[in-house]
């Protein structure tokens, strides 16, 4: 790769589909691939057992809890970066940079330590009692990825907000690729490797996490990025900077804790449903992967650009563009769905499952389709929140659904369980609440610098 000298205007983002695919398709491949890769990993460990495919959702879901507060501080960083882009300020990235990978790394180590000592006795109290020792092994091993996640997460928010979002695709074609060799050789022990069923798939994944974080630097300093940002030279504590994206970090790491235990806690109550339930909910959990690779790249679209136009002084050209980018995910979003609806027994038959498994499935992919829908929009309208920089509103919009959520939820998974199709169907809840209300906030021109 050869270096690529654009002047500093060129990182000034235009409302127009163009640049909104631009940033945005990138994106949605880089999605895809981890996507496609956990689908392979619950494809293996499906036909390992049905319970080793249930537990890969409890697991799946605790670690998702870490893994999307660094998406939180992912989301803070290109705030940061995008609006400095937005006011022709990129000397500012290298040490946006170099703070954003002294905080993820703390937080690391903090969760980490976490999932050690305290994840055990909570565990203990609410999971399975048979499949606690298989689910806690597993999470010990599966954690230490964090670092190496985190990092990788930082490389790619400099990428995505530089609009260099062309090069994500790189790192986690390589990631996924290596993940899906060492589940495959270290889950059934093949080619002279130990056969660590259910725990091979969580060594795979640190392993793989590792080499996508190397690959993501090398991608920065190959491409000339190093040198023409002057990245990497200097990791001293920078007061300023580091308030800065902490002040826009906390709450949106606060609200995907939240919002993931409060997923982490409905899994728990469908382990008191059986097996069959488990593994039907970890496939939907695979399910909102899949679908939702093109929400959550426009969303992070969402997200860059608002930033970047209100660095510019161009807040006019927000709403606009929120419903510019709304129509882009709403459309894609649902040729997805369409495609896993119109045949949804060639999705279900990859994880080798009966037919009761299947028919069941079934309906419950219908209902969690529903759902989608209004996450297509409702994320959009989310992360433009993101975009403001008013992360606390975007905390105080989440604590709000999840405690409708969480009522919807235990009244139809504790006092009144009726099946699991209709206990999915808290996703639409859920949505359609974020949807209204982050709409509202910002069709009302609070967020704008006048309002500060």
């Amino acid at each position: 790769m050869t270096e690529t000298s654009l002047p500093n205007n060129d990182l000034k983002v235009r409302v127009d589909s163009k640049q909104i695919l631009s940033i945005a398709l990138p994106i949605t491949l880089a999605i895809l691939v981890p996507q496609l890769n956990l689908l392979v990993n619950s494809i293996f460990l499906g036909h390992l057992s049905k319970e080793a495919l249930g537990n890969a959702g409890v697991t799946g879901v605790f670690y998702l809890i870490f893994a999307v507060a660094g998406h939180g501080l992912n989301s803070a960083m290109q705030s940061v970066f995008s609006r400095y882009a937005g006011s022709d300020d990129s000397k500012a990235f290298k040490t946006i940079l170099a703070q954003g990978i002294r905080i993820s790394l703390q937080l690391a180590f903090a969760f980490i330590l976490i999932t050690w000592f305290l994840a055990p006795i909570v565990f203990k109290q609410v999971a399975d009692p048979i499949s606690y020792p298989m689910e806690m092994s597993f999470l010990k091993i599966r954690i230490v990825g964090l670092p190496f996640l985190y990092l990788f997460q930082m490389g790619n928010a400099f990428l995505i907000a530089s609009l260099n979002s062309r090069f994500l695709i790189i790192g986690f074609v390589v990631e996924a690729l290596f993940n899906i060799l060492f589940d495959y050789l270290l889950i059934f022990g093949k080619f002279g490797f130990p056969a660590m069923g259910f725990n091979g798939a969580a060594v795979a994944s640190v392993l793989a996490e590792c080499i996508g974080m190397v690959v993501v630097f090398m991608v920065i300093y190959w491409s000339g990025l190093k040198r023409k940002f002057e990245l990497l030279q200097n990791f001293q504590y920078n007061k300023i900077i580091s308030k800065e994206v902490i002040k826009i970090a906390f709450p949106l790491v606060l609200q995907f804790i939240i919002s993931l235990t409060t997923w982490l806690a409905f899994f728990l109550l469908i382990e008191e449903r059986g097996p069959m339930a488990k593994a039907i909910s970890n496939t939907m959990r695979n399910v909102f992967g899949l679908a939702g690779i093109f929400i959550w790249a426009f969303a992070g679209t969402c997200n860059n650009m608002v930033s970047n136009l209100i660095g510019q002084g161009r807040e006019d050209q927000v709403i606009p563009l929120v419903k510019k980018i709304s129509l882009w995910s709403l459309g894609l979003c649902f040729l997805m769905i369409a495609f896993l609806n119109i045949a949804p027994e060639i999705f279900f038959k990859l994880f080798g499952q009966d037919e009761s498994f299947m028919e069941e499935g079934i309906k419950v992919i219908r209902v969690v389709s529903l759902g989608m829908i209004f996450m297509s929009v409702a994320n959009i309208w989310l992360n433009a929140v993101t975009g403001t920089g008013k992360t606390k509103v975007n905390l105080a919009l989440e604590i709000i659904a999840i405690a409708v959520y969480m009522s919807y939820t235990f009244y139809y998974m504790k006092l009144h369980y009726i099946s699991l199709s209709v206990a999915w169907s808290n996703e639409f809840v859920y949505w359609g609440s974020i949807l209204i209300m982050s709409s509202f906030y910002m069709f009302s021109g609070k967020w704008k610098s006048k309002a500060k």
